[in-house]
């Protein structure tokens, strides 16, 4: 007779199912899995006997075969441990066929019999609610399970000795409690800035709409320092958006003791990053950084020191919002609905632009080309701000802090992420939506100028010579703009604000 188990295979955030069937039968002693199985999964024919040794069962001197079907898909990683001891116990009668019936399985066995945690606990319970049965995963790995929903019904044992006595009714199970992830050290506060105002503000206009933006200056003048204030002014994620964030963070293992936060990402890659690091890939097609920082940020500082071809991979996933691996046996999409921030000096010394400065090497114009060169035209038109930021001087750093803190400019920022929202949803559009992904047919209708704005925008059109991306993306910011001043039309004073931003990727682009 065939046992058969549920469990799942993952492609992208996806949880498809997976059937795990086992046959004891007689003839040459022999423990065979076929199905696709990857290293990890093959490797689980001795994890499974020396769990089950310490259970207290032994293998059976028979024949004993595990396919998991469907063979076609591959099957990929440590979870599979589980569901094959557990087949392979009600074959041999250890624990009867229809108590799994109802349940999926996931859990990576130690040689002990203890149940370790596995990557993607959370798709596994979205699916097992999906298609109406519950969730047995290892204990750790409970916490995350439990948030898919208040009704799924989730086993967590510590061991398979655990969970074989619950089946047989000899111990009872509780159902673990969804985890809130702790705050942790308190964030960078703006507080701590001196000077730069103009930096400030565009930092803050970025938050309110969600734009991608550029710092552009010498060494030391401050630029990761204010991109890393970036988090403490970005309204929290809503339950919507933390459970997506959860789930890409899940499936690549990162997601720490099973609980979530709705704190947003912000991720920081080293500039040696590859394309699979950061876009996503590898042999086992895993979500790169842009999916990782998905809600959130990405920090890319040191900017034209990243592989011109890597840049030119974020291309797509900045207009989409999504990233589809494609390999030979495999094809994943992961979200990827990130805010891009970048930082970059103006050349490889970094003082080209400093009054009285002369490179050694060449001529400062020439130091700046061939640096800014390393970032493609059609990457810079994707980047709605940049702000020069000069360096700062030791008087500077006499002033007093800055009066406005990180909390203040967070509520203006969440009363116009506020005004966006209620704007989108009278429209039908999704939640969340915000104006930096607002889609150019709605634009139209929600960022009309003035009549003064509109005659701006025609000169500024013919002399900045934008492309159709450009004049959407000035649209976009100086909608923005207005929401931060609560005004329902946008006016002049607003345009040219947002053109003032657009004009100095101009310059980059044209030096580069």
């Amino acid at each position: 007779m065939v046992a058969r188990v549920a469990t799942v295979a993952f492609e992208g955030v996806e949880a498809r199912p997976v059937d795990v069937q086992v046959l004891v039968s007689s003839g040459a002693v022999a423990f065979s899995i076929v199905g696709l199985p990857d290293k990890a999964v093959a490797e689980s024919r001795e994890r499974v006997r020396a769990a089950l040794v310490a259970s207290g069962l032994a293998m059976p001197a028979k024949r004993v075969t595990v396919n998991l079907a469907p063979a076609d898909i591959p099957k990929e990683g440590s979870h599979y441990d589980l569901p094959i001891a557990l087949a392979i116990m009600a074959a041999i009668g250890a624990i009867p066929v229809d108590a799994l019936a109802g349940y999926m399985v996931l859990g990576e066995l130690a040689l002990d019999g203890t149940l370790a945690p596995v990557a993607g606990v959370l798709p596994a319970a979205m699916a097992a609610v999906e298609r109406g049965l519950g969730l047995i995963c290892p204990a750790k790995s409970g916490p995350e399970a439990a948030w898919a929903s208040a009704d799924l019904d989730v086993l967590a044992p510590i061991s398979l000795v655990q969970l074989a006595n619950h089946i047989k009714g000899t111990q009872v199970l509780s159902c673990p409690s969804p985890a809130v992830g702790q705050e942790g050290a308190a964030m960078p506060d703006l507080k701590d800035i001196r000077g730069q105002e103009s930096a400030r503000r565009a930092l803050e206009i970025a938050a309110a709409g969600n734009h991608n933006l550029l710092f552009h200056g010498p060494p030391g003048s401050g630029k990761s320092m204010l991109a890393s204030r970036l988090p403490s002014i970005l309204p929290p994620l809503s339950p919507r958006e933390m459970l997506e964030v959860s789930m890409i963070h899940s499936v690549a293992g990162i997601l720490a003791d099973g609980a979530l936060t709705n704190r947003r990402p912000f991720r920081a890659p080293h500039h040696s990053a590859s394309m699979a690091a950061l876009v996503g890939g590898g042999i086992h097609a895993r979500p790169g950084e842009v999916s990782l920082a998905h809600n959130g940020v990405l920090f890319l500082d040191e900017l034209p020191e990243f592989q011109p071809q890597t840049l030119d991979g974020l291309r797509q996933p900045m207009e989409v919002g999504e990233v589809l691996i494609s390999r030979a046996n495999r094809r994943a999409v992961y979200p990827a609905r990130f805010q891009l921030v970048a930082a970059m000096n103006p050349c490889r010394c970094g003082h080209a632009t400093e009054p009285g400065f002369a490179c050694r090497r060449q001529p400062n114009d020439r130091c700046m080309a061939q640096y800014q060169a390393r970032l493609s035209g059609p990457l810079l038109d994707r980047i709605d701000l940049m702000i020069e930021v000069p360096a700062v001087t030791a008087s500077d750093l006499i002033l007093p802090q800055a009066s406005e803190d990180s909390a203040a400019v967070a509520a203006r920022v969440m009363r116009a992420r506020n005004l966006q929202t209620r704007r989108f949803q009278e429209l039908g559009l999704e939640e969340g939506m915000t104006n930096a992904h607002c889609p150019p047919p709605v634009l139209e209708e929600v960022a009309q100028p003035d009549s003064a704005g509109i005659a701006l925008l025609h000169k500024a059109a013919e002399s900045m010579r934008l492309s159709a991306r450009g004049y959407h993306r000035v649209l976009r910011m100086a909608r923005t703009l207005a929401d931060l001043d609560g005004e329902a039309r946008i006016g002049r004073l607003h345009l040219a604000e947002a053109l003032s931003y657009r004009g100095n990727i101009g310059r980059v682009a044209q030096v580069g």
